[in-house]
């Protein structure tokens, strides 16, 4: 028997990688659909056959034949859904970040405690092939005397625009667009104080966004760091931090700029080992992704290659939550886990 979904937030994510995996996986079935954008649930009900289609989330929390419930919504949005699918008994796939602030988040942990359903946070790269086979290769931490990850991006629509169509909403009041806006920033304040300047919010919103994978993917392999030896942003979009992980530092940049490249990796250097992982854009699919290790003696050196992988990283963490609902199986990626992503994300923004 499938299990049956509904979605909420039919926008680029939902449309590029959730509506079409969902789709093609017969262990599950579309049954509604929501999204504040009439227009995106009539085409998004029409393209996937969802029964349920409503601009209104309650709808989706009261189907009695809907098992799981795939939040996709806007970040400001996510503590009060995920809250109402917990009250609901509902399992929850929930994009990152699953809050934006650690006030919103502490509740919503002990509201979850007693309650048996799997809440699953979506951290893609954590699933993603070549990442598993570098944690299973992983030298000892002893051994490591240097990391570096990176996010050095153009944004998604570059790619987007080129592959596939998004259908984007042109029905949205402008007074909902605004009151989002609002809600954001008076979060993203809590967090960093009211003073700051607009280009430090702006940084603290690419952490949650875009680093968010990377730092998460960092505490799996390497544990969480013992503190943030310095960061600094400059524009909003530009990021840098160290992390002080004792004998070694962990360097982390992120940048948003306009060359059409998707440089994204984690790179892990021993005395004489070197592990490097390159992730493509993921807004298209089933771009092959590698790990190289490269091994040097005194004389001689060489690299071994695991890889490629051609599965999707989105399909892959798919089958984790089936496996997490179906089996009774803690996901890693679960609400105590992004905690510890939202101290990082606000003891980094400190140092701005």
């Amino acid at each position: 028997m499938p299990i049956s979904v509904g979605l909420i937030g039919l926008g680029e994510v939902a449309q590029l990688m959730h509506l079409p995996l969902l789709a093609d996986d017969p262990k599950f079935r579309i049954a509604g659909v929501c999204d504040v954008s009439p227009m995106l649930v009539e085409a998004m009900g029409d393209r996937y056959g969802a029964r349920l289609r409503t601009t209104r989330a309650g709808e989706i929390f009261a189907a009695q034949d809907i098992d799981a419930v795939f939040i996709l919504a806007p970040d400001h949005l996510h503590s009060e859904l995920l809250a109402q699918a917990i009250e609901a008994g509902k399992h929850v796939f929930i994009e990152k970040p699953v809050c934006l602030t650690r006030r919103e988040l502490l509740p919503l942990i002990e509201r979850h405690r007693s309650n048996p359903k799997t809440v699953f946070v979506g951290y893609m790269r954590r699933y993603a092939r070549p990442f598993l086979a570098l944690k299973e290769r992983m030298p000892a931490m002893t051994e490591i005397r240097h990391v570096r990850i990176r996010d050095l991006i153009r944004e998604s629509r570059f790619f987007v625009d080129q592959t596939r169509h998004v259908l984007r909403a042109t029905d949205v009041p402008d007074a909902v667009v605004a009151e989002g806006r609002m809600r954001t920033q008076a979060l993203l304040r809590e967090v960093m104080g009211r003073d700051r300047p607009a280009d430090a919010m702006r940084a603290y919103q690419v952490l949650t966004g875009l680093s968010s994978h990377s730092f998460s993917a960092m505490r799996e392999l390497l544990g969480r760091p013992k503190g943030v030896t310095a960061a600094r942003q400059t524009g909003g979009e530009s990021v840098v931090v160290l992390f002080d992980y004792g004998h070694f530092t962990c360097v982390y940049e992120a940048v948003i700029h306009d060359v059409a490249r998707f440089d994204s990796g984690i790179e892990v250097l021993t005395q004489n080992q070197h592990f490097r992982i390159n992730y493509d854009t993921p807004y298209v699919r089933n771009l092959p992704t590698r790990l190289e290790i490269t091994r040097s003696t005194d004389t001689a050196t060489g690299t071994e290659i695991v890889g490629p992988f051609y599965e999707d990283a989105f399909r892959v963490e798919l089958g984790a939550f089936h496996d997490c609902m179906t089996g009774g199986v803690r996901p890693k990626t679960d609400l105590e886990d992004s905690l510890a992503d939202l101290e990082l994300f606000a003891e980094v923004g400190r140092h701005f």
